[in-house]
């Protein structure tokens, strides 16, 4: 008798993936590690992934989708008080609290991965783009491009001290403080 099949295969590999990923680097996982976590066989895996650098691919994609989508679905709430201070606000704490697949991508990228470091740009112009039309439906006294950009620049700095752990800089304060400079807009 066969063995059960999976439903949604891929799913459960970047699954694995991630696990492996929150203690150690991509490098240092083998593909016969992701399938035994996926529990599925190495054959399996690579039917749909022929190498790592195609599976960070996916979960580089799977994880911007997923802040992009939360991004428009906070933003569009109409229940939510999203004013600028609170997009500011929201911006921050979210890329400062899912830090450690970001770091991922970014290592990989800057090792050399161009597929990873294109996707990564292409996706930071595209978040730019969305938060200063967010930004421009909220007010009209700041270059709202300028304003989108300072902001992920921001939240990128924050997430490297985050990950330092650098006891010089209450990042929650930060982020509360840097959003209340939202409220003068």
């Amino acid at each position: 008798m066969a063995a059960p099949r999976k439903d949604n295969v891929k799913e459960l590999i970047l699954e694995a993936t991630e696990t492996l990923l929150q203690n150690k680097k991509i490098s240092d996982i083998s593909l016969a590690e992701i399938a035994k976590t996926a529990g599925i066989s190495k054959g399996t895996l690579f039917y749909h992934y022929k190498n790592k650098n195609d599976l960070m691919i996916d979960l580089t994609d799977k994880y911007l989708d997923l802040q992009y989508h939360d991004l428009i679905t906070w933003t569009e709430d109409a229940s939510k008080d999203t004013s600028l201070h609170r997009l500011i606000k929201y911006v921050l704490e979210r890329d400062v609290s899912t830090v450690n697949m970001r770091l991922h991508f970014f290592y990989d990228a800057m090792l050399g991965n161009e597929d990873i470091r294109e996707m990564l740009l292409a996706r930071y112009q595209e978040f730019a783009t969305l938060i200063a039309g967010k930004i421009a439906e909220r007010t009209d006294k700041i270059d709202a491009e300028y304003l989108s950009w300072l902001i992920l620049l921001l939240s990128d700095g924050l997430f490297i001290h985050k990950m330092l752990h650098n006891e010089d800089i209450n990042i929650d304060a930060f982020i509360k403080q840097t959003a209340e400079l939202g409220k003068l807009l």
